[in-house]
C-alpha cells in the first residue's frame, strides 16, 4: 500500500510540474504584445525558453514561469511585435559592400546630402572610391530635385564617386571618369548612353539601358573590402537590420552576386554563428544563354529538404531555398520607368519551361520577377504548361513585384498556388511611374488588396539596397499610407491596407510564401523572434511610421540588438572597419 501511495505521488508530482511548465530564460512583462494571432490579438506579457515561446498572457500568469536565472525585461508598456521579414532583398551582395557606402537613405535636403558627399571624400583613401548606392530620390529632398554634375565634381574634387539613382542613371564625378576610362573615345554600351558634351566629351553621367546591367558591370569593377573588412560589413549591416526589428530575410540573389563564390562571407560567418538574422537565399542565374546548365549544377550541388525547411527543422535557416528571382535573362522585365516598358524576345518561353520544368522536377522552390502584367501573362502560359506535365503540388513558387498585375492573371495566380512578393518601389518610383503610366495606372500598383482578397498568398518586402532603402518602416509607411517618400499620393487610399493588415505581410506573410508555420506569430512553441518598439506602431501618427526603430530585437531567442535602457542585454557592438568607412560617422539610414 505504501508502494503504491508513493508511486501515485510521484505521478502527481510529474503532472503539476507539466502543468507549472518549462522554465523561462527571457520574460518580457508590461508590454503592449501584438501576437498578430487573431483569436488572442494582445497580451501582457511573454515567456522564451532557449529559442522557443512558451507561454503569453498576463504579467502575473508569465512570471510563474521564471525562475532566479530568468533575464526578466520590462517593456515598460511599449509595443511588442513578432520580428519583421523581409521576404525580398539582396542582403549578402548588400552586406559585402555596406561599410563603403555613403547611404542618402532618409536625408531630407540635398544641401545635406552634397555635406555628406563632401565630407566623405575627404576621408576616402586613395585607390577607394565614394558610393551612394540607392535608397533615395530627388523627391525626399526639400530642394525636390537631383543634384548636378558640377555640385558633385566640387563635392567629390579628385576622388573618384559613383552616385546611383534608381535603376535609371548614375553619376560619374570626373575623377570617376578618369579611373575607369572613359573618354571621348569610349563607345557607348549596348542599348546605353553616356551623355556627352557639345565636343563629345563625357559629362559626368552614365545612362543605364532599361535593365540596369550598365550600372551593375560599372559596380562590379569599383575596389572590394578586404576579407576581414567584408566580414566586419555584413556583421554591421545585420546590427543595422536588427536595430529596425528586423529579424529574418530571404534573399533574392542579384546580379553579379555568383554562387558559391560570393556567398563565402555569410558561409564563414555562419559556420562562427554570428549570424542574427534567419537567412534563406534564391540563386539568381547570371549569365545569358547558360541558365539551364547552371541550374542543373547547382541542383545537384544542393539539396532542399522541405520537411526540414517548411517544418522548422533548421530554425536560423541560412540555407538555399531555391532558384530565382532571376531565371533566364529572356525573362528579365526590369522596371526602369524611365524607360518604356521591355518586350521579352520569342526565345522566353521555350528558356523559362526549361529551367522551371527543371526546378519543378527537383522540388526547388522557385521565384520570378515580374513587373508588368504583359511578362506575367507569359511566364503563366509556361508555368500552366510545366503544371500540365509536372504537377506543382504544393511546391512554394512566387511572383516578385507584380506591379500591374491584372484581375484575370491575379485569378491564374491562385489556380496555380502561387504567391506575390510585394515590394515598396514606388514609395521610390512613384512620380517616374506616373509620369510614364498616369496617376490612375498608379492607384493600384500593385493591387494588394485584390491580391488578399482572393486568398493568394502575400509577404511585403524592400528589394534593398539598389534602388529602395532596406528599412521595412517605409514599406510599411507606402503600404498603409499610399505615399512616397516625397510625400506624393500614389496609391489611391481605398487600395491602402489597415495596420494590422499591413504588419502581417512583413512577418507571418513571407513565411507564408514559402510553408514555414512557426514563425511571424508570437504564440506558445513558436520561435522567439520578436521586437519591442521605441513608437508604437498603431498609435504614432501616420508620418512617423516610417520613422519607427527597435528598443531590443530577439532572434531565435536571443536578444541581438538593445538601444538605450535595453543596451546592458545586448551584444557590445562591434568598431566599423576600415576607419574611413561611412558607416562609421553616419550610420545606416539617417534619422533626420
Amino acid at each position: 500500500m505504501k508502494k503504491h501511495t508513493l508511486q501515485w505521488c510521484f505521478l502527481l508530482l510529474l503532472t503539476a510540474a507539466a502543468a507549472y511548465g518549462q522554465k523561462a530564460d527571457i520574460i518580457i512583462t508590461n508590454g503592449r504584445i501584438s501576437t498578430l494571432d487573431d483569436r488572442n490579438t494582445e497580451v501582457q506579457a511573454v515567456a522564451i525558453a532557449g529559442n522557443r515561446i512558451v507561454l503569453t498572457g498576463s504579467n502575473a500568469q508569465v512570471l510563474k514561469r521564471g525562475s532566479p536565472k530568468t533575464r526578466l525585461i520590462d517593456a515598460a508598456g511599449r509595443r511588442v511585435i513578432p520580428g519583421l521579414f523581409d521576404s525580398h532583398t539582396h542582403f549578402i551582395r548588400g552586406g559585402r559592400f555596406y561599410n563603403t557606402e555613403l547611404r542618402w537613405d532618409g536625408v531630407t535636403t540635398l544641401k545635406r546630402a552634397l555635406q555628406m558627399l563632401k565630407d566623405q571624400s575627404a576621408r576616402t583613401p586613395k585607390g577607394q572610391w565614394v558610393r551612394v548606392v540607392g535608397g533615395w530620390n530627388e523627391y525626399q529632398f526639400a530642394e525636390k530635385r537631383l543634384p548636378t554634375p558640377e555640385e558633385i565634381n566640387e563635392a567629390t574634387g579628385d576622388v573618384p564617386a559613383f552616385i546611383l539613382y534608381l535603376y535609371g542613371k548614375a553619376w560619374l564625378n570626373k575623377a570617376g571618369l578618369k579611373a575607369l576610362n572613359i573618354t571621348g573615345d569610349t563607345p557607348n554600351p549596348t542599348d546605353g548612353l553616356i551623355e556627352r558634351d557639345s565636343n563629345g566629351d563625357p559629362t559626368g553621367y552614365l545612362v543605364a539601358e532599361p535593365n540596369a546591367f550598365v550600372l551593375y558591370s560599372t559596380l562590379a569593377k569599383l575596389p572590394e573590402l578586404s576579407r576581414a573588412e567584408q566580414l566586419n560589413s555584413t556583421l554591421q549591416f545585420m546590427t543595422e537590420l536588427n536595430r529596425l526589428g528586423v529579424t529574418a530575410l530571404m534573399d533574392a540573389g542579384g546580379g553579379f552576386q555568383n554562387f558559391p563564390d560570393d556567398y563565402r562571407i555569410t558561409d564563414e560567418l555562419n559556420k562562427q554563428g554570428k549570424i542574427t538574422l534567419r537567412l534563406s537565399y534564391f540563386l539568381f542565374a547570371q549569365k545569358k544563354g547558360t541558365e539551364l546548365q547552371d541550374y542543373s549544377k547547382w541542383t545537384g550541388m544542393v539539396t532542399i529538404d522541405e520537411h526540414s525547411n517548411r517544418s522548422g527543422g533548421d530554425p536560423v535557416g541560412y540555407r538555399v531555398e531555391g532558384g530565382g528571382e532571376n531565371l533566364v535573362s529572356d525573362a528579365a522585365d526590369f522596371e526602369n520607368f524611365l524607360f518604356k516598358r521591355p518586350e521579352l524576345p520569342a526565345t522566353m518561353e521555350k528558356n523559362l519551361k526549361e529551367v522551371v520544368s527543371l526546378l519543378v522536377c527537383k522540388r526547388w522552390p522557385f521565384r520570378i520577377h515580374a513587373t508588368y502584367n504583359e511578362s506575367i501573362t507569359r511566364f503563366l502560359n509556361v508555368i500552366e504548361q510545366v503544371e500540365r506535365e509536372t504537377p506543382l503540388v504544393g511546391l512554394p513558387w512566387f511572383f516578385d513585384h507584380a506591379e500591374t498585375v491584372s484581375d484575370e492573371n491575379l485569378d491564374r495566380i491562385k489556380a496555380l498556388g502561387g504567391g506575390i512578393a510585394v515590394q515598396h518601389r514606388l514609395a521610390y518610383q512613384g512620380e517616374v511611374f506616373i509620369r510614364r503610366y498616369g496617376r490612375s495606372a498608379a492607384q493600384a500598383a500593385p493591387p494588394v488588396r485584390k491580391m488578399l482578397q482572393r486568398g493568394i498568398r502575400v509577404g511585403l518586402g524592400t528589394d534593398a539596397t539598389r534602388v529602395a532603402s532596406y528599412n521595412p518602416w517605409v514599406a510599411l509607411y507606402w503600404l498603409t499610407t499610399g505615399k512616397t517618400v516625397g510625400g506624393t499620393q500614389v496609391m489611391a487610399r481605398e487600395n491602402t491596407l489597415e495596420r494590422t493588415v499591413a504588419l502581417k505581410l512583413l512577418t507571418s506573410g513571407g513565411y507564408d510564401l514559402i510553408g514555414e508555420k512557426q514563425k511571424g506569430k508570437i504564440l506558445k512553441d513558436n520561435y522567439a523572434d520578436l521586437v519591442i518598439l521605441e513608437q508604437d506602431y498603431f498609435k504614432v501618427p501616420e508620418e512617423d511610421i516610417r520613422r519607427i526603430t527597435s528598443a531590443l530585437t530577439i532572434v531565435d531567442g536571443k536578444i541581438v540588438y538593445g538601444a538605450d535602457s535595453y543596451r546592458e542585454f545586448a551584444p557590445v557592438a562591434l568598431p566599423v572597419m576600415p576607419e574611413w568607412s561611412p558607416v562609421k560617422f553616419y550610420g545606416g539610414y539617417q534619422k533626420n
